[in-house]
């Protein structure tokens, strides 16, 4: 990931681009064009995978091998359409299920060689800011307070945001596909059976109902295919017009318990794929709405693949919400910025020398270390004794808006290496790809922190930097410098103690 590749081009309009959605449920592709500053939808590519069928029972975190076999023909599909779009250009992320997969399953390499690009492991929080973001984009001011709810096939996420902000976001473990399979897995439905999946539901969402109600909202609005196929129910039996109502959300449960099997679940309106999970997404609305009190609820073809495309292009246009959110976590714990801008300097101009050399990608390297450097003192909000490994806690744990899983855990640990003893387990839980650029990366935030150690405002390290793959040989440019900073020269020799454990060889000329 931190490897050297090709930056994107300049320019915007008239390029593709794509986000894809690996869900609990189905797999979306999302294909759309610049054209004069606003994304223009050209494909659309949707599978009912059911990938959430796919985890065994008794706490398993392994997929069965052929729901995987269904999701790598799937992706390999997808990988097909995305030939000829730049890598910059394709977004690719996973939810809940994946999520829960086994760090050692091999799933997510295979699922990112299928499809021939990088899969994000997204957070539930981070999904849910990624749908609001899609839902509301281009719906004006007229509403400024929003309840979005998406449900998925293994997770509901509920936001209510003020405008373009989610000020309020949960995810929760209930989705379609799991909800179904958990109370109606050989397919018989009866009213008990759908009483207890409904209460189910409602205690799940119990914590939030206080803090949602209070904060309360204009409008609501649904944005998953499961809302949408209730809504397109209703609408066909003639029970609501373009609104998803209480009353209309009664009857359609009505209507299914007649049915007795998911089997004979056929009602117009309802795509064919939609029908195996229809009742327990059924139960899940039918939860939402009496946790929240909801009467009346719009439902929107928006989700969360269209957040992504919109983040994704924030990206490229230098509008990164990842910026946002280091800023932000920065300024609660009171880092002392110049400090963090003096190490952001320093290790940047190592970066520049000894890039090339150890082959990371210059602007994504770049920007791991300015939010490093901005960042490596969080922890002393905590206590200055270990405090490196406080911030790496802090970091791995908080809600850090853009970023993916490997996104923060790579962060935080670069957070936990910056001094000390090179903790090589920092790195375990990260993809095998990620762990030698990530320990170059440390490697060079080190070397900042030494040498900005005296915390002196106006200082800028005369340095020259050489490298190879087991060397890194420091050249002090003004003569005598090192003499004049005895201080810097004594954590330097030390320095060259811990790396060798790596093993790197650290001289000083």
């Amino acid at each position: 990931m931190l490897k050297r590749r090709l930056r994107p081009a300049p320019r915007l309009s008239g390029q593709e681009f794509a986000a894809i959605d690996l869900g609990s449920n189905s797999f979306h592709m999302l294909v759309a064009r610049m054209s004069g500053g606003e994304l223009q939808v050209i494909d659309r590519l949707r599978e009912p995978v059911r990938l959430a069928e796919g985890l065994d029972g008794g706490g398993s975190r392994n997929l069965r091998t052929d729901v995987a076999q269904r999701a790598l023909n799937c992706l390999r599909r997808f990988g097909e359409r995305l030939r000829g779009i730049p890598a910059a250009h394709v977004r690719a992320v996973g939810t809940n299920t994946m999520r829960k997969l086994a760090a050692n399953s091999g799933f997510h390499a295979e699922a990112e060689a299928a499809l021939g690009h990088s899969i994000e492991i997204i957070a539930g929080l981070e999904e849910a800011r990624l749908v609001y973001r899609g839902v509301i984009h281009g719906r004006g001011r007229a509403h400024p307070r929003r309840l979005v709810v998406d449900i998925g096939g293994g997770s509901t996420e509920l936001i209510i945001g003020r405008g373009e902000e989610p000020r309020l976001m949960e995810s929760v473990s209930l989705g379609c596909v799991v909800h179904t399979r958990k109370f109606f897995e050989d397919g018989r439905i009866s009213e008990a059976r759908f009483k207890r999946a409904r209460l189910a539901a409602g205690v799940e969402l119990e914590f939030l109902q206080q803090p949602y109600r209070k904060a309360g909202w204009d409008v609501a609005i649904g944005s998953s295919g499961t809302i949408r196929g209730i809504w397109r129910v209703m609408k066909e039996q003639g029970w609501s017009d373009e609104h998803l109502t209480r009353e209309g959300l009664e009857q359609v449960i009505a209507l299914a318990l007649k049915r007795k099997d998911i089997g004979d679940i056929d009602f117009p309106g309802l795509r064919e794929d939609r029908r195996p999970v229809f009742i327990g997404g059924l139960a899940v609305l039918a939860g939402v709405f009496d946790t929240l009190d909801i009467r009346r609820m719009e439902t929107s073809d928006r989700a969360l693949r269209e957040g992504l495309l919109y983040d994704l292009i924030g990206r490229l246009s230098d509008h990164d919400v990842r910026e946002q959110a280091v800023a932000s976590m920065a300024e609660r714990y009171g880092v002392d910025l110049v400090q963090a801008e003096n190490l952001e300097r320093t290790a940047l101009q190592i970066l520049d020398q000894v890039g090339e050399a150890w082959d990371l990608e210059p602007h994504l390297a770049g920007q791991f270390l300015r939010w490093a450097a901005r960042l490596h003192e969080v922890g002393l909000v905590i206590t200055h004794n270990g405090y490196h490994k406080h911030g790496e806690y802090i970091v791995r744990h908080s809600d850090l808006a853009g970023f993916s899983q490997t996104d923060q855990k790579a962060l935080a640990a670069l957070v936990r290496l910056h001094r000390g003893k090179f903790a090589a387990g920092a790195l375990a839980e990260l993809p095998q790809n990620w762990v030698e650029p990530l320990r170059y990366l440390a490697m060079i935030l080190r070397l900042a922190y030494l040498l900005h150690r005296s915390r002196a405002a106006d200082l800028k390290p005369p340095l020259r930097v050489q490298a190879t793959r087991r060397t890194l040989d420091l050249q002090f440019t003004r003569k005598h410098w090192l003499d004049e900073h005895p201080l810097t020269r004594a954590d330097l020799e030390r320095e060259a103690a811990h790396l060798e454990t790596l093993p790197m060889k650290l001289r000083l000329a």
